[in-house]
């Protein structure tokens, strides 16, 4: 998860209660369209000024309007409000490119570079309105095309800058080029691309966008996967960096800690950008099984490319069949669970981080059926004091991680849960969680501290924004509004 620059990412945010005022920082990076006080901020929005939007969809404007005539909680109302369509307000930058295709530019927020990962989940929850707005269907395209243009440029890297301009991290010892933001190898940085492709695709019917770039870039998928499966050694990848952060940098000259081939996939580091203990990351193996057999469905269906197909639903099934002898551990209280992290060896790391994927989000990503009774055996696990990184105090409770520490919950983990429940009352407690831990703001945050929201990192997080969006639309959609009319 964006937010690798520790600078950026150590300080928290504090809201000082007293003036009952959103945060003046929000103002400053150009989020608010006027300094709102909380008293009246259920009377505006905290969005930018229709003039320094950077992109406009009249179905997203729609939708809100639909929404807030629902919802009768005027908190709720006003939180939607700001959070929906913060990734198109603040951090969508679209274009045609050069070769005449759309290509849309992502930032994740405060960090102006585009993350495969975080760029795909931005725009995921706009991809069912494409259809009733041709804008908002292009600039989508443009995502999808300058995704798999940055495969292209080097599947190890996480992030991207828009264009050949460096930055801090050049001094890393890796492959490093001019175009990379940062280097870090993460499997689900190559998985988020298939899942949103296949869902334009899917959604949209339009199959435009699989064209040479794609073929090139599945490619390109299917090498690094094989490659990091390190049946022939250890790969081309290293990756150190000089940093008082441990989980910044990788051991072993860059390699990491010894895995056995088995079949599963390596990923140096995790969806928070840290870097993995055993480097077999068991829910990013899984997510690479599902987006590896989407790939091979738009290769047989729209490219006619049976042996490509092929070749990736063989890689898909020999994942899926590791997983099933290697992931799974037998705990003395819960019963078989899913690790988080196996090298292969016998060795199982046993917690959950907030960032997706993870272990909780699973289904949610559609990795693993809700009803799998290792999965809800693992979800019991990892929404308990069982986990290292579940936090529970006075403000709320939730899944962290080490990225920013102890006591920092991510109100990502919240939303995973309610996602990933079937229980009303269990998806209204979340909902209510969230609410009471925005800090007076009306955007969500990257963690806020278990005792005190008013002590959050990032202001400006567009990713968790916009989930906290489509999880509120999701509800509304089902036919929960009465549920979510109720909270009080």
């Amino acid at each position: 998860m964006p937010g690798k620059n520790s600078k950026k990412m150590i300080g928290a945010c504090v809201v000082t209660a007293a003036l009952l005022c959103v945060p003046s920082v929000l103002k400053a990076e150009g989020m608010l369209s006027h300094y709102t006080c909380v008293a009246d901020a259920i009377q505006k929005d905290n969005r930018p000024e229709p003039a320094k939007r950077l992109f406009r969809s009249q179905a997203v404007e729609n939708e809100i309007i639909r929404v807030q005539k629902l919802l009768r909680n005027s908190k709720l109302a006003w939180m939607f409000t700001n959070c929906f369509p913060n990734t198109l307000d603040t951090t969508v930058h679209f274009r045609m490119g050069k070769d005449g295709k759309p290509d849309t530019f992502v930032y994740t927020g405060d960090i102006h570079a585009m993350w495969l990962r975080d760029s795909g989940a931005q725009v995921w929850p706009y991809v069912q309105l494409a259809n009733s707005d041709p804008e908002l269907k292009k600039m989508l395209a443009g995502v999808i095309n300058r995704q798999f243009k940055c495969i292209n440029i080097d599947p190890y890297a996480n992030a991207f800058n828009d264009g050949p301009k460096g930055g801090e991290w050049m001094s890393d010892l890796t492959d490093m080029k001019p175009e990379l933001h940062e280097r870090k190898w993460e499997i689900d940085s190559l998985c988020y691309p298939l899942r949103l492709a296949y869902q334009y695709w899917k959604t949209t019917g339009d199959a435009s966008i699989f064209d040479e770039e794609w073929i090139q870039a599945i490619t390109n998928v299917l090498r690094t996967f094989k490659e990091q499966q390190r049946k022939d050694g250890v790969g081309p990848y290293k990756f150190q960096r000089k940093t008082e952060r441990a989980l910044d940098t990788v051991t072993n000259d860059g390699l990491g800690n010894p895995v056995k081939p088995v079949g599963l996939i390596v990923s140096t580091f995790r969806p928070s950008d840290d870097a993995t203990t055993l480097q077999y990351l068991v829910p990013s193996n899984f997510f690479a099984v599902s987006s590896l057999r989407k790939a091979a469905e738009i290769l047989t269906t729209v490219n006619k490319k049976t042996a490509l197909a092929n070749e990736c639903k063989a890689l898909a099934d020999e994942v899926e069949t590791a997983l099933k002898k290697y992931a799974v551990y037998n705990h003395p209280k819960y019963g078989k669970i899913y690790a988080f992290e196996v090298d292969g060896f016998g060795n199982h790391m046993l917690m959950d981080d907030a960032n997706v994927p993870s272990l909780l989000a699973m289904p949610y990503l559609g990795d693993v059926s809700l009803d799998d009774p290792i999965y809800q055996n693992t979800r019991r696990f990892v929404w308990s004091l069982d986990n290292p990184y579940f936090f529970k105090g006075k403000a709320g409770e939730g899944i962290g991680g080490p990225h920013i520490g102890y006591d920092m919950v991510w109100p990502m983990s919240i939303m995973m849960k309610a996602f990933t429940s079937k229980d009303d009352a269990e998806i209204k407690s979340c909902i209510k969680m969230l609410m009471n831990t925005d800090a007076g703001t009306g955007f969500m945050h990257e963690s806020f501290h278990k005792d005190n929201p008013e002590k959050f990192t990032r202001a400006w997080f567009a990713w968790q924004n916009t989930l906290f969006g489509e999880l509120i639309l999701k509800l509304v959609n089902e036919g929960k509004v009465d549920m979510l009319n109720s909270i009080q």
